[in-house]
């Protein structure tokens, strides 16, 4: 089979620096070895293939934008192309990365202490813990002005009941950016597998996503620390979603010694 060589439709490709599509190329031909011969199958098994973790965890992909903690630092344009490629494979691929990477792993670089980056970010990025980001609720979608899910202050520090639905990376995350309203305010908490009253279940019987491991996550008085409050309110969880894959790094050179290089 030939090897694949993309379409450039809007005459983009002279615009790229070398790094930037060294990083394109490299990406696109371990996915063509890797993971397109996996998709035909995952698909009709509605299975996510687990075994790219390790793969996707070597090519750096995993925060791939973000500076230092393990990560690679490269800048948007390179991450977007990344992402592109990953799409072009199977958009539950993309999800699974960029769940993990843009919205999860970011809203902890962006807005967590130092000490919550330097606890999760470094094995996230080697894909050693994936993570999810609980936003959405089955009554109420993404629209955080209904979210039913609370937190309670207590002594030892919350007290968290509700449950969150359509979340990809549900039942694979060992870190959950989970979002529940704090004395009316919307607040991002860190919790990890294993919290107990935590349980998380897969949808199944999807058309869209189908290779996607997307599920639910029910809330039974959760209990967690202080410390697993992320310090800012509820203008992050806006800010993570309305940022997207375009981050502040915009024009940034990229980074040599990084795991693409």
């Amino acid at each position: 089979m030939a090897q694949y060589q993309g379409f450039d439709l809007l005459g983009i490709e002279p615009l790229l620096s070398d790094d930037e599509r060294r990083t394109r190329d490299t990406v696109r031909e371990v996915l063509e070895r890797e993971a397109v011969p996996l998709v035909t199958q995952s698909f009709r098994d509605a299975t996510f293939p687990v075994s790219l973790t390790p793969k996707l965890a070597a090519l750096g992909v995993f925060g791939a934008h973000i500076d230092g903690y393990g990560c690679a630092g490269i800048n948007s344009v390179a991450y977007g192309l990344v992402m592109q490629e990953l799409e072009r494979v199977d958009s539950a691929i993309r999800s699974f990365v960029s769940v993990q990477s843009s919205l999860a792993m970011s809203a902890i670089w962006l807005h967590g202490t130092e000490e919550q980056k330097q606890r999760f970010l470094p094995e996230m990025a080697t894909g050693q813990k994936l993570g999810a980001f609980a936003l959405t609720e089955a009554a109420h979608g993404s629209d955080p002005s209904g979210m039913e899910t609370h937190a309670e202050r207590t002594s030892n520090g919350f007290l968290i009941n509700g449950s969150k639905f359509w979340i990809t990376n549900a039942t694979l995350a060992d870190v959950i950016v989970l979002w529940a309203k704090l004395d009316g305010t919307v607040r991002g908490f860190i919790m990890e597998r294993g919290t107990p009253g935590l349980t998380t279940d897969e949808i199944h019987n999807k058309l869209s996503m189908r290779m996607s491991v997307t599920g639910s996550i029910a809330l039974d008085d959760v209990e967690v620390p202080e410390e697993s409050l992320l310090p800012q309110g509820c203008g992050v969880c806006a800010s993570m979603l309305n940022a997207g894959a375009v981050w502040h790094s915009v024009g940034r050179d990229w980074r040599s010694g990084g795991m693409f290089a």
